[in-house]
């Protein structure tokens, strides 16, 4: 994915708006505190309930599927930034995350 744009955890600026494309159970599970929730299948349906950024950084568990939310979103105009390493990267740096109910986590 050379041709994504992305940014670690560290280099993520503090006042960046997220989209979080993880699936229901590990956004309830744990999460940024602020950050909007739209799983990767349902972003290209609801375009119009992104937050505006920019750019709109995208968060999932490692990488992976915002890579292919950045790519496509992109592709569609949209000027956004992979977070390398995702929600595991976010967890381990010791970034503060909130859950649904519970103690947050990444699963």
């Amino acid at each position: 994915m050379s041709d994504v744009p992305e940014t670690s955890v560290d280099d993520l600026p503090a006042d960046a708006v997220l989209l979080d494309v993880r699936e229901d159970d590990e956004w309830e599970a744990g999460h940024v505190e602020g950050a909007t929730h739209v799983p990767l299948g349902e972003v290209p349906g609801r375009l119009a309930e992104l937050p505006e950024g920019d750019p709109l950084y995208v968060v999932c568990r490692s990488g992976n599927r915002s890579g292919r939310a950045v790519a496509w979103l992109n592709a569609q105009g949209l000027e956004t930034v992979n977070v390398a390493g995702g929600m595991r990267a976010w967890a381990a740096a010791g970034k503060p995350m909130t859950a649904d109910s519970g103690r947050p986590t990444v699963i």
